[in-house]
């Protein structure tokens, strides 16, 4: 008995439900032709070394079993005709398995550790993807409250204005008996009619002319 790993390449927006209908058909043939399914290693998603069919991306699979090589061709055949696997090829591992038993024990080990970082792999994916979502509405949510905040002015806003605006001083009457302070009464001189001093020039001249 020869063990085999046959690798397909599937479309990645294949459904979870396809993606398993697949894997259980390629379980009926090996078990249709006396083979050992040893396990189908779920690679996940990751990125061609070419473009294939306008994808870039593509899900991987490893299917591993045991058997003399009759088994191979079914495989292919089925793979050829399915529509979402983009590529697919079968190697031979080894030329001779002494225990399948222990072999089949082994790689079911494996497989239930593969599946749990499966698991593990499919809830951060979709943490992520949650995260992503979350920030995307934060982005577009975020213009339209900083533009409604700009538009309106709070209430509160106005009054606290209105209320913190200073008043004009009122005009305070100044009466003839009230001067400032910083005025001091005039003295009787200089409280004298204007003219005085050039009255008194006139005087002195005309008594000059009479003496003379």
């Amino acid at each position: 008995m020869r063990e085999y790993e046959t690798c397909f390449i599937v479309q990645p927006e294949i459904s979870d439900e396809g993606s398993e209908g697949l894997r259980s058909k390629l379980d009926g043939i090996l078990e249709s032709g006396s083979a050992t399914r040893l396990m189908c290693e779920d690679l996940g998603k990751r990125k061609l070394a070419y473009e294939i069919r306008r994808f870039q991306k593509g899900h991987y699979y490893i299917l591993s079993y045991v058997d003399g090589g009759g088994v191979v061709p079914g495989l292919e055949r089925t793979l050829r005709l399915e529509e979402s696997v983009l590529r697919f090829m079968t190697v031979q591992v080894a030329d001779h398995v002494v225990d399948v038993d222990a072999r089949l024990a082994a790689a079911q080990e494996v497989e239930s550790a593969q599946a749990k970082r499966a698991e593990e792999r499919a809830e951060r994916e979709a943490e992520e993807a949650r995260a992503r979502a979350a920030a995307e509405m934060e982005a577009v949510a975020r213009p339209a409250s900083e533009a409604a905040s700009e538009d309106a002015v709070p209430e509160s806003v106005e009054s606290a204005t209105d209320a913190e605006a200073p008043e004009p001083p009122a005009a305070e009457a100044v009466t003839g008996d009230e001067l400032p302070e910083s005025v001091e009464p005039a003295t009787d001189a200089e409280a004298s009619a204007p003219g005085t001093e050039n009255a008194d020039a006139a005087n002195e001249g005309s008594a000059q002319g009479e003496e003379s």
